[in-house]
């Protein structure tokens, strides 16, 4: 972290640490865990919030995707567990569903359906709200992080050496908050978790500082989510999600996802000029036009809970905080103001997470200086394998629009390779795994290139995948 009497940015619980202050902007999942962690170096950490913090697990006006499709992936469940030891019982004990890969889900992709065999990963499919609720009860029981709410982050004290703290200025409906002179919060370090729409590079402007490079690619993908109350006890099988992944060849996508109170929640995503509507008939015809009937035809039995909601803000963009340039010690950036993913890839709340951990293990390094310029790699270093994932299938979308949508020589022969992978993934049974590994975190890149997977990619046949939805699991070898 930073401590204000060194130049090169350092700030280590030691000799000297009382009385450090940290703020972290953006109360959700990422600025979170970031203040559990730096109330581990800090005396006081506040965190800044846009919002009042809603008493219940429900959606927040400042987090606009709320409404929609939340997935945990495994990386992050191993995240959330080493942050806060117990976690994940606490999320199973509150009813959020637990759902095995393959499984638990029917899945069709690229023309091919997904077997069914026994899970090799597992994902939690409950509302954000939910999880956003336990991890706040959690963290701000701790008595050294306070929160200031309803209150806006408008600039940052200090000059292009050194952050100094925050300028605030209050949200309300009140005409005290017009024109109200911004209020000075300092601290020795300010860590960005405001989210996709940070306003930092126009702050580091302000006090003379160089704001970051920023990466984009955009297929111009949006969404639309509506809950709904199933009139039997299951989606008419054993199973307990649907789903339909998009394609370069299948743009439009949905699914079927279970939620902690019983109620599931059905996602449908179409790219620009295409977008999913959100009146009640123009909603449920667009998933007449999936490949297969079986999400229109549950949709038509099923009995909606809610109007369906939109949401456009999808495109995949990084702030490259890593690379060099003239910024001041003592600011971070983490979350989505770090790197923010195409939401369709399920990868935010993981990535919030284990950058959490990654911020962790910068600050307690026991040979390495903890500077600003080194925490902040470690951070993006968190974001990159969800980056190239997200980024990468993005790229070959028609329409993919930005500055990081060229391609490479080398981009064209991993594509290759991995084009093989997909056709495999639905079926084999050791591509399978290892694919899903890689999706939900939990493995790097470099394990879809080990000897026994590269065998079964290079010179393995395509298995054989159902013809028809499996509305049944396969039953377990041995």
């Amino acid at each position: 972290m930073v401590d204000d009497g060194q130049k090169n940015g350092s700030w280590r619980r030691g000799a000297g640490a009382r009385g450090r202050h940290a703020v972290v902007i953006g109360g959700s999942l990422a600025g979170l865990l970031a203040a559990h962690v730096l109330a581990e170096h800090a005396d006081k950490v506040t965190i800044v919030e846009r919002d009042r913090f809603p008493e219940s697990p429900k959606p927040r006006a400042g987090v606009p995707q709320g409404r929609h499709a939340h997935v945990l992936l495994e990386g992050g469940q191993l995240a959330l567990e080493a942050l806060l030891p117990g976690f994940m019982a606490e999320l199973r004990a509150s009813g959020a569903p637990r759902l095995g890969q393959p499984s638990d889900m029917v899945q069709w992709q690229s023309g091919r359906w997904f077997r069914r065999t026994e899970p090799t990963s597992y994902i939690y499919t409950g509302s954000r709200g939910q999880i956003e609720h336990l991890v706040r009860e959690r963290v701000l029981a701790n008595p050294a992080i306070a929160t200031v709410t309803s209150a806006e982050a408008v600039g940052l004290l200090g000059d292009a050496s050194r952050v100094r703290g925050v300028l605030l200025r209050p949200r309300g409906e009140g005409p005290h908050a017009v024109g109200q002179e911004p209020q000075v919060l300092e601290a020795g370090l300010v860590l960005d978790a405001s989210g996709r729409g940070s306003r930092a590079s126009q702050w580091l402007s302000a006090i003379g500082a160089e704001p970051p490079e920023v990466e984009t690619i955009d297929t111009g993908l949006a969404y639309a989510s509506r809950i709904y109350h199933n009139k039997s006890d299951n989606l008419g099988s054993d199973s307990l999600g649907y789903y339909v992944f998009p394609n370069p060849s299948q743009v439009c996508g949905g699914g079927v996802l279970p939620l902690e109170d019983g109620r599931y929640l059905v996602i449908l995503s179409g790219v620009r000029g295409d977008e999913p509507p959100i009146d009640e008939e123009g909603f449920e015809a667009f998933a007449a036009r999936f490949p297969h009937p079986f999400i229109h035809d549950w949709m038509r039995e099923a009995e909606p809970d809610t109007p369906p909601f939109g949401f456009r803000q999808t495109s995949n963009l990084r702030r490259r905080y890593d690379r060099p340039g003239r910024r001041p010690a003592g600011f971070l950036a983490t979350g989505d103001a770090l790197c923010t993913f195409n939401p369709i890839y399920g990868q935010g709340m993981a990535v919030a997470a284990m950058s959490a951990v990654a911020l962790r293990d910068a600050l307690a390094h026991p040979r390495r200086t903890p500077t600003t310029h080194v925490v902040q790699k470690a951070l993006f270093e968190a974001s990159r394998q969800a980056w190239d994932i997200s980024a990468g299938a993005d790229k070959k979308m028609p329409g993919a629009v930005g500055n990081a949508v060229t391609t490479r020589a080398a981009d064209r022969l991993v594509g290759w390779y991995l084009a093989r992978v997909q056709q495999r993934y639905p079926g084999d049974p050791v591509v399978g795994p290892a694919f899903r590994s890689v999706l939900t975190l939990t493995a790097p890149l470099t394990a879809l290139f080990a000897p026994k997977v590269a065998r079964s990619v290079l010179f393995g046949p395509v298995p054989v995948t159902p013809a028809e939805p499996p509305m049944t699991r396969e039953p377990a070898c041995g």
